[in-house]
């Protein structure tokens, strides 16, 4: 019998500790929408839902799910997860309307989400801990802001003392101040259009600056922001890339970020651009067509490769000549200045957000449709090449995802 109870410890302690190293990807689930032949219709009572995906298992399994608001509207840059992996910030760019379940409104909440819980410690009461650990690994929400009218993406600077959220409906950046676990809303900066449409924004790794992507038809650019402490202000710097710059990344090091720009959803080939980083001012070197509609697009952990997400007609009606009965993620080599397509692979059909394994050998690929994340392994060395694995079922529409940023 002492030889079976120490086996067993022996056991929980492995199980344990791979939970404690556990690598989260936060996915972020719409559930108040679905789309049919090309029409997004509301769902009645749909539930969103925020679900944490362990990257280190194999095959990536969810290992919690709560309730939060969330939104397939605005880029899947949706969720932001602190670089401790202490908490997440979920976004909420539209809900039902209270007087007519039939149609969405603009939303303005942000969620915090306490993520320490999926870290469970071994303790003097190895056994004990472990019964209780289910319990005790659920992520919980530490508390529910208001930012702005269409919040949507979210991101932490570098120290996680500092967040921004765009605000689509409004044109405007939140500005939070972040101390541990609490968030507070610090102020916001007004970019000067209502109509701008602020997307995706991100920190450059000094967290002296930002970048936000504006896809609005009457702004269509890329600003710089100034950050200073928690004072952040529009610079006078504008880039302009593609038609519609939506989703962005930064590179570790600072040198470039990317930038998938979704076009007009009117069956053209759409692009994705190259910022410079590294001149004074930043500004875009290599634009490349990649497909319709990138809306997903995500840097490999090295900076080597950038992998995108292709609509690809999928949200249009059946009866349209630029209708595909699937999406695409495909993967470019970057070296230097230049992006050169070294893989691809089909998903599913209205495809969202995109997420790394800190390895980089694997990739996460959310579809709203089939309500499923594809699991997309990725070859060592320079070849990238991209292969399809199993899937995860997700409780809702996974429409934004990102891990430690």
């Amino acid at each position: 019998m002492r030889l079976k109870t120490v086996a067993n410890a022996a056991a929980v302690l492995a199980v344990t500790c791979t939970v404690a190293a556990a690598e989260i990807a936060v996915s972020a689930n719409d559930g108040k929408v679905k789309m049919v032949d090309g029409v997004v219709q509301a769902v009645k009572d749909g539930k969103d839902t925020v679900s944490f995906i362990d990257l280190k298992q194999t095959p990536p399994k969810i290992v919690a799910t709560i309730e939060a608001p969330t939104s397939v509207v605005g880029p899947p840059m949706s969720v932001a997860v602190s670089p401790k992996e202490d908490i997440a910030l979920v976004t909420a760019a539209q809900k039902i309307d209270p007087a007519d379940a039939t149609k969405l409104i603009w939303d303005d909440k942000l969620t915090v989400i306490d993520l320490t819980p999926l870290k469970v410690t071994v303790s003097k009461r190895l056994l004990d801990a472990v019964r209780r650990a289910p319990a005790e690994a659920q992520p919980k929400v530490l508390a529910t802001l208001t930012v702005g009218k269409g919040a949507a993406g979210v991101s932490f600077n570098k120290a996680g003392t500092l967040a921004l959220v765009a605000n689509r409906g409004e044109g405007t950046i939140s500005v939070l101040t972040i101390d541990g676990n609490k968030v507070a809303v610090a102020g916001k900066v007004d970019l000067g259009n209502d109509k701008a449409g602020p997307s995706a924004v991100s920190f450059l790794p000094d967290g002296k600056s930002a970048l936000v992507s504006l896809d609005g038809e009457s702004a269509n650019r890329i600003v710089v922001l100034d950050v200073d402490g928690a004072k952040v202000t529009v610079t006078k710097r504008e880039i302009s890339a593609g038609l519609r710059p939506y989703g962005l990344d930064v590179a570790k090091n600072g040198e470039f970020a990317v930038v998938a720009n979704i076009g007009r959803s009117s069956g053209d080939a759409d692009t994705i651009s190259m910022i410079d980083l590294k001149v004074q001012p930043p500004r875009v070197v290599t634009t490349i067509t990649v497909g319709q509609t990138p809306e997903g697009i995500a840097l490999s952990p090295d900076g080597r490769m950038v992998a995108v997400g292709l609509v690809n007609g999928t949200n249009l009606a059946k009866t349209s000549p630029f209708y595909h009965d699937n999406g695409m993620v495909k993967l470019y080599r970057i070296a230097g200045k230049q992006m050169t397509q070294v893989g691809e692979v089909p998903v599913g059909k209205w495809c969202q957000g995109l997420a790394w394994s800190a390895n980089g050998k694997t990739l996460l690929a959310q579809c709203m449709v089939e309500e499923q994340i594809h699991v997309l392994k990725v070859g060592s060395g320079s070849t990238g090449a991209l292969t399809a694995g199993s899937t995860i079922k997700m409780p809702g529409g996974p429409a934004g995802m990102r891990v430690a940023q």
